[in-house]
């Protein structure tokens, strides 16, 4: 039984489209709908009913399935294992996006350091799109990125930062009690743009309510729109993380609206299925025990 059939069976059951299996595997449609058609004949049953672009599991397709998965399971980690026996790791490649980069990594390294004294770091900023491809591609090791999921990666989500809106000395938000987000529409808001579906929510808010906000600028750089608001520029909704000095020097204040609250920046760790474990599991640790103890003040 080939391998690669069994692997063609998980990507459609994951995306539940053939077209999207074939270009997560950068194959043809048909190419895919062969190796489906191969393994059928092989297991003597129909794996999957199609009816128009909707793809279902048969009850055949639903008992081989945990079989198929502990088969590519199995394969993959019987291959990593071959190969950290042929070589052994001297740089740990850790792919991130722009605010980890700033904000989380510098507060991680030395936990790592201290795990891993004789190992080299190499840190590459990117995108979450980028990392990813670059993550599948074993360009990279393991990344830090917004939430995602893959099939061939194993995705944890290491850190949730809420993301609230924060005011500047003087703002007329600082001293009120509890200001309606309706508000909002008469004030310069800037507004930092990752793309993440926890923005989208935000933009939803003011679309619910009919508001028309004051948007005078966006922004894909925090630090940008972080120092816009300490410059009186305007004020923003920001992770807690990138504003975590300036709040303890009495510079910025949150604000919260019950519509916004729940609404957080979510960072995973990812890293290949049953690739590099050990570091994904120490990694994880660091990173747990440091935010975990950040955000309840102690440092």
């Amino acid at each position: 039984m080939n391998i690669e059939n069994i692997e063609a069976f998980i990507y459609v059951l994951h995306y539940g489209s053939f077209n999207k299996a074939a270009e997560a595997l950068y194959l043809s449609q048909p190419s895919v709908t062969a190796r489906i058609q191969t393994l059928e004949r092989e297991l003597d049953c129909t794996l999957f009913d199609r009816v128009g672009k909707q793809v279902h599991l048969t009850e055949k397709g639903k008992l081989f399935r945990p079989y198929a998965q502990q088969l590519i399971d199995t394969y993959r980690k019987s291959k990593q294992q071959l190969r950290e026996t042929l070589t052994s790791k001297e740089e740990l490649r850790i792919g991130c996006t722009a605010s980890v980069a700033h904000y989380m990594l510098p507060e991680l390294l030395p936990g790592l350091r201290s795990r891993f004294p004789m190992l080299r770091f190499k840190i590459v900023t990117g995108t979450t799109d980028d990392i990813v491809a670059r993550v599948l591609g074993k360009e990279l090791d393991i990344g830090f990125v917004r939430k995602i999921s893959h099939p061939d990666l194993q995705s944890t989500v290491v850190y949730e930062d809420p993301i609230r809106l924060y005011v500047y000395g003087g703002h007329p938000f600082w001293d009120a009690e509890r200001p309606p987000i309706e508000a909002l529409g008469q004030e310069p808001l800037l507004f930092f743009e990752c793309g993440a579906l926890d923005w989208m929510r935000i933009h939803r808010v003011f679309e619910h309510l009919g508001l028309l906000p004051n948007l005078i600028l966006q922004t894909d750089n925090l630090e940008t729109a972080k120092k816009l608001v300490l410059q009186q520029t305007g004020i923003c909704f920001l992770p807690g993380l990138s504003v975590r000095r300036e709040l303890a020097l009495g510079l910025v204040k949150p604000i919260d609206f019950p519509e916004t609250s729940g609404i957080a920046l979510k960072t995973c760790l990812i890293g290949r299925q049953g690739e590099n474990a050990a570091y994904f599991q120490d990694i994880l640790r660091i990173a747990y025990d440091r935010f975990s103890r950040s955000r309840s003040g102690i440092e």
